[in-house]
């Protein structure tokens, strides 16, 4: 368990938690585990599979306490939420910001100023790890527009010009991409980012795992109360979950490509992995989703000092703490939204 924002994250898988006086007590194998005052709680966010007693989620709706239920794999199942301290005023405040094209651009400049920061973090690493094994000049070219384009997104006057820079970004940093990749070049070889379908092994992988970190800044923001499908930098669009979109922006290069980078990297997924349909889409095997599902848990267990925190935490836990600070941005509560930035 750990205490964070307020929040207490219980992580242990097999853990039950129960009331006792005004605490909530972690049980686990027989033993108490832990203990928490629940005055000192605005939510408890729950991953694992035993549950909570009736009695606490009773006392979590009379002292208005959030309590979010996941699956081990942090998918987003269900969320108990009181009476004094519901979603309801945090969704209104986040529907007003969404339907203020204004506001909406101080609240998105921050996604893009995120993964500006981070994509050019991702090349100087390269650059630093691996300097006679990749085109040092291209990636410095490319570290270096994106410092520009960094400081242009910090002061865009409006969602169109963040757009723009945000696109431009992501032109320049694809360009470096095929330099980080080391293995396997005649099959691992990336020009350009090709979607739907996609029409590569590269694009296939990234593609996949996109989606998985999509969904995995759904549950996030669903656990803290927020509506995934209403956006700042994403506008509004059927069935598109549009603050996910915007939340996993920040983690794009950071997390998904560096995760992408590693399976060929070291050749956890082959030239083999791969189904070449006769449209030209390339898609990922069968045993290629099972082994990327599988690496990708044992991502979420690697741990990190989050920098705005400072506190050591795991990478799965980096979007549900995200997804905090947001719903605190939004509800007044902070300034402007701390971006997740990668050193």
């Amino acid at each position: 368990m750990k205490h964070l924002l307020n929040t207490l994250f219980v992580l242990t898988e097999d853990a039950y938690l129960s009331l006792e006086n005004e605490n909530v007590v972690v049980l686990g194998e027989n033993k108490v585990l832990g203990r928490m005052p629940l005055h000192t709680l605005e939510q408890i966010l729950y991953f694992g599979y035993k549950g909570a007693s009736p009695a606490l989620m009773g006392k979590c709706v009379e002292l208005g306490i959030g309590l979010s239920f996941f699956k081990i794999n942090g998918y987003f199942l269900a969320k108990v939420d009181g009476r004094q301290k519901g979603n309801v005023l945090l969704r209104k405040a986040q529907y007003r910001i969404s339907d203020d094209e204004s506001r909406s651009n101080l609240a998105a400049r921050n996604f893009i100023v995120g993964k500006l920061f981070n994509a050019r973090s991702v090349l100087e690493r390269a650059k630093r790890d691996h300097p006679l094994s990749i085109d040092i000049t291209k990636v410095v070219e490319v570290s270096k527009a994106l410092k520009i384009l960094l400081n242009n997104a910090k002061n865009a006057p409006d969602l169109d010009v963040l757009r723009g820079v945000e696109g431009e970004a992501a032109s320049r940093y694809f360009r470096a991409f095929n330099e980080l990749i080391l293995q396997n070049k005649a099959t691992f070889n990336f020009s350009v980012r090709s979607k739907r379908p996609p029409r590569d092994p590269i694009n296939a992988l990234l593609s996949f795992v996109y989606n998985l970190l999509a969904n995995d800044c759904v549950s996030a923001l669903e656990g803290v109360g927020l509506d995934s499908y209403v956006g700042f930098l994403h506008r509004d669009r059927p069935g598109r979950k549009s603050l996910a979109l915007d939340l996993m922006e920040e983690f794009r290069s950071i997390y998904a490509d560096r995760f992408v980078l590693t399976l060929i990297n070291t050749k956890m997924i082959k030239p083999k992995d791969f189904e070449k349909q006769e449209n030209g889409a390339v898609f990922l095997s069968k045993n290629a989703k099972k082994v990327i599902l599988s690496e990708w848990q044992n991502k979420k267990k690697d741990v990190i000092t989050h920098p705005f925190l400072n506190e050591r935490i795991p990478w799965g836990l980096v979007p549900h703490i995200q997804a905090l600070l947001l719903a605190r941005c939004i509800r007044g509560d902070l300034d402007e939204y701390p971006a997740f930035l990668w050193k």
